[in-house]
């Protein structure tokens, strides 16, 4: 089975459910957006979300699809930095409870958090951060005994506004031999980061997922030509359009996959979960669309539970019905 690193921010994921926007309005955050605060707003805002009540998850995109690999059997590793405490502690110890090998740095503030709010009627996610421990984790801190051995290196695209970092993690894992792939993550962080994207993805990138607002973004253009554009670029592009599917394209082959049937709740997760059921697919050598098929299985059983993680009986579920659509190509 082939290996996958994966870089990001070690974020806990603090979620509720608003039944409206007013508290998005309160704090000035705009809806379906990503948006960094202070601890001090950030305290702010975590005091008004237990008087609704909260799920405490150890999250971060990187790190919710690097759990997913490593629970598909693909030997996992992930990159980030913790503060030395309560949060911290229990963000390694998830780690270790799904056999991801952490290589988990210590910084000097608290452990970073990232507060998701989950609004009706469907589902949008709006994300406040407080980067914390995780802001800390430098180019410096990086060595290239770290992406030895790995086959794929996955970067969470939220990084990408600390762009020495990002550039030294990809020339280690491009030395490393690794295939390379990247989340674009959010359309605010690619508008403000779009030629440092640009060079990247074309010079080092063989792998590029993002939605159709992040692909509008990074091209200007709507999500079809949008592909189109991406695909130029490296080896193989997606788009995803949440409920309405996703689009792959490697070179003249293009595919619209179609979603998989799902109840929603929470999309958290959804994305990092299509990207790592993409990988897996791709690391056993399926078809550009097989892998796109197999990113919508798992996809669809993360926006039927609040949260990132996917229960028991449905990652039975999803492992059967990969297991039957794999046979199918075979």
């Amino acid at each position: 089975m082939k290996s996958i690193l994966g870089i990001g921010n070690a974020l806990t994921d603090i979620l509720t459910i608003l039944p409206d926007d007013s508290l998005l309005t309160q704090f000035h955050i705009p809806s379906g957006s990503m948006q960094h605060v202070d601890m001090q707003t950030g305290d702010l805002i975590w005091n008004e979300l237990k008087k609704i009540g909260v799920q405490y998850v150890a999250g971060g995109s990187a790190a919710n699809t690097i759990t997913c690999t490593s629970i598909f059997g693909m030997p996992s590793g992930f990159i980030g930095k913790v503060g030395n405490d309560e949060l911290g502690h229990l963000y390694q110890s998830d780690q270790s409870q799904y056999g991801i090998k952490s290589m988990l740095l210590k910084g000097t503030c608290s452990s970073g958090r990232a507060m998701v709010f989950i609004t009706a009627p469907n589902a949008e996610r709006t994300f406040a951060v407080y980067l914390g421990a995780a802001l800390e984790l430098k180019a410096s801190d990086l060595k290239q005994e770290y992406f030895e051995g790995y086959d794929y290196f996955h970067i969470e695209g939220y990084l990408v506004q600390d762009q020495e970092l990002i550039r030294t993690a990809i020339e280690m894992a491009h030395k490393a031999g690794c295939i390379i792939s990247i989340d674009m993550a959010s359309y605010n962080v690619v508008e403000s980061n779009n030629p440092f994207l640009h060079n990247i993805i074309e010079k080092y990138v063989d792998i590029v997922f993002a939605n159709e607002s992040e692909a509008r973004a990074y091209t200007k253009k709507e999500p079809r030509e949008a592909l189109d554009e991406i695909a130029g670029q490296c080896k193989i592009a997606v788009v995803k359009v949440g409920k309405g599917g996703s689009m792959v394209k490697s070179g003249n082959e293009y595919h619209f996959i179609e979603p998989f049937p799902a109840t929603p709740v929470d999309a958290t997760g959804a994305g990092d979960t299509y990207a790592a059921g993409f990988l897996y697919a791709h690391s056993l050598g399926l078809p550009l669309k097989a892998c796109g098929e197999v990113g919508s299985i798992i996809a669809a059983k993360v926006v039927e539970v609040v949260g990132p993680k996917i229960d028991i009986p449905r990652w039975k579920a999803a492992k059967d019905e990969i297991r039957a659509l794999v046979a199918q190509y075979k």
